[in-house]
């Protein structure tokens, strides 16, 4: 049964429609998981699916199940990597296979999964790598002249 995503209510309709739209990434992401090919290319399979859901609900603001232009404008910009609308369209020319103007979660995961490299793999995986290194915490350690080299 198909998901209505245009509804824009709030609330526990918003929440209904968030846990639809996860449960259908989930189903997707199994189709994934289940491929031999992925699961032999990639040890972490399980858990790189569960972030590339969690970073694709995160942009796909509206739940409709794609990420749009303006959509993929803002997570750009929140990445810090804002793009001219031709840029845009470029980046998702490079992933829409199916020719909507829009990239589907399917269309995502095979990018990210993929071995061609795209504009937004590239930036997505950049990304990822910088939030990886986690800063110390607590007081610097006090240095002397000694410990110079």
């Amino acid at each position: 049964m198909p998901v209505d995503f245009t509804d824009k209510q709030g609330g526990k309709k918003y929440g209904q429609l968030r846990k639809e739209q996860e449960a259908i990434l989930d189903d997707i992401n199994q189709t994934f998981a289940d491929d031999k090919d992925y699961v032999e290319e990639y040890e972490d399979l399980a858990d790189r699916l569960q972030r590339y859901k969690e970073q694709f609900m995160e942009f796909d603001e509206d739940n409709s199940g794609d990420i749009d232009i303006m959509e993929l404008k803002r997570m750009m910009e929140k990445l810090g990597q804002a793009k001219t609308h031709l840029e845009l369209k470029k980046m998702i020319a490079e992933v829409d296979t199916t020719d909507s103007g829009t990239i589907h979660y399917n269309e995502f995961v095979g990018m990210m999964l993929g071995k061609k490299s795209s504009v937004l793999k590239l930036i997505l995986m950049f990304e990822e790598k910088k939030k990886e290194k986690e800063k110390p915490k607590g007081v610097a350690p006090k240095k002397s002249l000694s410990d110079l080299p």
